[in-house]
């Protein structure tokens, strides 16, 4: 056999690069209480859209046209409405917001820049900053209850970093930050993008949409998704919204057909039937409730806040704890070495039959 002919090196950037990943591989036919997914799956419309896409149009590259009304119409018409109309250039689609942030950081963060954030946080803002060799200053919550440190990012923001990433409410901490106090931090940047990722908004309602005019606070720019409310998870559907400039620079670094035809047909559904999101969001709620008011009984050392997740921290070892759960088919996400959190477990909420179910297994291995 020849010798093998030596492949060149990665950006070194890229070659100090820890890359997130998440274990995703046979979790099909468990009860899925780990990755903060819609839990009984999309809309029945959503289904029969895709059912009936026809075969042929496979072949044919996807098109837009529409899905960006539809997404304004739906937030338009949403309870909380929008202060200030919004136009389709001021939407950009996305294969999930996993896509979005990639490109957020890809079209404004250089070697050098500074990315800003909250710690711990979501996983995939570091690697998408490491991939551009931004450096990274990642702020602790204030404790007890892992408040928002406003103070702190004050002070940051005059160091003027290039990015701010805000995740509202925060995964895994459930941490909010009211909508006055974003607008208050974009007004305090200039120079900086402030990015807010609004991926569990739904189940709490903190969103900065219905206060934000994009013609002022132009440097802020809002991620949505429909995979943790309309169940799209699996399809990749995501959004941005901002100054009609930030969403064409963000959108410049993407391919041109990122976003699938399957995905499109069904998001159009999904935001066609918001009333089976409304209900599914509001069967969280109650679920939620049940869940601390178990918790609360028990004694047991947790904190829920914002999202559709909570955190525990088991009498025992948490690693333990989550692997006699995933044998008796529940998986949750065990949160060893994340700062602040270490030896917690983080579980998602889903419908009160299946938080019934939780609990009555956690309980007994509680016990």
């Amino acid at each position: 056999m020849p010798e093998p002919i030596p492949a060149p090196e990665a950006r070194p950037d890229v070659e100090r690069l820890r890359g997130y990943s998440a274990p995703l591989e046979g979790r099909r036919g468990l009860l899925r209480l780990d990755f903060n997914e819609n839990t009984i799956g999309p809309s029945p419309a959503v289904t029969e859209a895709l059912r009936s896409y026809p075969a042929d149009q496979v072949a044919v590259y996807p098109e837009y046209d529409g899905l960006r009304e539809a997404l304004i119409a739906n937030l338009q018409a949403s309870p909380a409405g929008l202060a200030h109309p919004l136009t389709i250039d001021q939407v950009g689609l996305f294969n999930g917001v996993d896509a979005a942030i990639h490109a957020v950081i890809h079209a404004y963060g250089s070697a050098g820049d500074t990315l800003l954030t909250t710690s711990p946080t979501f996983g995939y803002y570091a690697p998408c900053a490491g991939m551009q060799g931004m450096a990274i200053e990642a702020l602790p919550h204030d404790l007890p209850g892992f408040r928002f440190p406003l103070e702190a990012m004050r002070t940051a923001l005059q160091r003027r970093p290039k990015i701010l990433m805000l995740c509202n409410p925060n995964n895994p901490t459930g941490t909010r930050v009211p909508a006055e106090q974003v607008l208050e931090l974009a007004a305090a940047a200039p120079g900086t993008l402030l990015v807010v990722d609004e991926l569990y908004e739904a189940f709490t309602g903190d969103s900065v949409l219905p206060k934000v005019d994009f013609n002022v606070h132009a440097n802020l720019l809002v991620l949505r998704s429909l995979a943790k409310t309309a169940g799209l998870a699996g399809l990749r559907m995501g959004f941005a919204i901002g100054a009609a400039g930030v969403v064409d620079r963000v959108s410049r670094v993407t391919g041109p057909y990122d976003v699938n035809s399957l995905a499109v047909t069904a998001a159009f559904a999904a935001l066609g039937d918001q009333d089976y999101t409304d209900h599914y969001v509001a069967e969280v709620a109650r679920a939620r409730d049940y869940l601390v008011s178990q918790l609360t009984q028990s004694g047991a050392v947790f904190h829920c806040d914002g999202g559709n997740y909570l955190l525990v921290w088991p009498r025992r070892s948490a690693e333990a704890v989550e692997q006699q759960l995933r044998s008796a088919g529940i998986l949750v996400r065990g949160m060893a070495g994340k700062p602040q959190i270490d030896g917690a477990l983080r579980v998602s909420i889903g419908t009160l039959e299946q938080m019934q179910r939780f609990w009555t297994t956690y309980a007994q291995l509680e016990s």
